[in-house]
């Protein structure tokens, strides 16, 4: 008996402490020992990249901070045409995903479906008015930072001549438009912008095609707001560069300047989506989501801005006149239209 019962005893300790273990594994998926939630989150893009250098790759890096920082599971879909944005959309829910981003205006009317259809999932949307009671929406006043690199571009032309790439011709891209011409006729209104809609996000020959039009055109300068499509402004600009022209790329977004270089980036006109994308994830891991709202960014709410970097080549007196604008648009001295 005393044999039987010493092989026993630590048997038993051995299962215990197992089924313990496989508990606390169990568990692991909403929160760790802090007890903080560590969130599903997954993302769709419109039809460019995640890696566009701009607006989704911007969201994503969001993401992966989340990752990082409080362990949350994320995934990205990268829809090839607009059959596949439901589907996508789609996965994430069915996949119980605590929360699915939407990166594009152009997946409101989807996210708009799904969201009524499943009223217990949860969705964010960036460039979008969407008021439904489980999507947390966000926008940006875009023509306010538009406004700032127009009146770089306005003031640093040589030809007076300006150009302005957009992907689609759409409410969110007007507002860079609009907000670029207004901010360029501040302070030279003798300078002429060139408009050139691709149609397209995902066309980087396309945003080649464009650029090089209207830098034959006699434009200087032009600023893009055409996601993946922009990067052929930039390849343009630096086949120009290399034979000696002096032309320059306004970047929209990121500092664009941190991937195509100073060489061909006067500036960019930061759009803090990561910021935005973060702080909502947060919300809805702290039990604050802001469904049924829009969250409003502009220059005060600092959801726009120009890049850091703008010193580097933009003059000291522009930069100055920059900060003058700034302050009279924070005050309500200056309303920039939206359209």
């Amino acid at each position: 008996m005393k044999k039987f019962r010493t092989v026993v005893v630590p048997i038993l300790l051995i299962l215990s402490l197992l089924l313990t273990a496989c508990g606390q594994n169990n568990n692991a998926g909403k929160g760790g020992n802090d007890g903080e939630k560590k969130l599903k989150v997954g993302m769709v893009t419109d039809l460019g990249s995640v890696n566009d250098k701009s607006f989704n790759q911007s969201a994503w890096e969001a993401l992966q901070k989340l990752n990082k920082d409080h362990g949350f599971e994320v995934k990205y879909l990268e829809p090839k045409t607009d059959a596949d944005v439901m589907p996508n959309l789609l996965q994430f829910v069915k996949g119980n995903y605590d929360l699915t981003w939407a990166t594009a205006f152009t997946l409101a009317d989807a996210v708009s479906q799904l969201a009524k259809e499943n009223p217990d999932a949860k969705f964010g949307i960036v460039d979008s008015d969407l008021v439904l009671p489980n999507v947390a929406a966000v926008s940006f006043k875009e023509q306010e930072g538009a406004y700032l690199v127009g009146v770089i571009a306005g003031l640093t032309t040589k030809t007076n001549k300006i150009g302005f790439v957009g992907g689609m011709d759409i409410p969110v891209i007007k507002r860079f438009e609009v907000g670029f011409r207004e901010g360029i006729k501040a302070v030279n209104p003798d300078a002429k912008l060139i408009v050139n809609y691709t149609g397209l996000f995902n066309r980087v020959d396309m945003g080649k095609s464009a650029a090089s039009t209207i830098y034959n055109d006699g434009a200087d300068i032009i600023f893009h707001a055409a996601g993946l499509t922009g990067n052929g402004v930039f390849n343009e600009a630096k086949e120009r560069k290399s034979k000696g022209e002096n032309v320059w790329v306004i970047g929209v977004d990121k500092d664009q300047s941190l991937t195509f270089g100073d060489d061909v980036t006067l500036t960019s006109m930061i759009k803090k989506v990561d910021e935005a994308v973060y702080q909502i994830s947060m919300d809805l891991a702290e039990d604050k989501f802001p469904g049924g709202k829009v969250t409003l960014m502009g220059l005060k709410e600092k959801g726009v801005d120009i890049a850091p970097t703008s010193k580097k080549n933009v003059a000291p007196e522009v930069l100055d006149k920059v900060e003058e604008y700034r302050q009279k648009i924070i005050d309500g001295e200056i309303v920039v239209p939206s359209k």
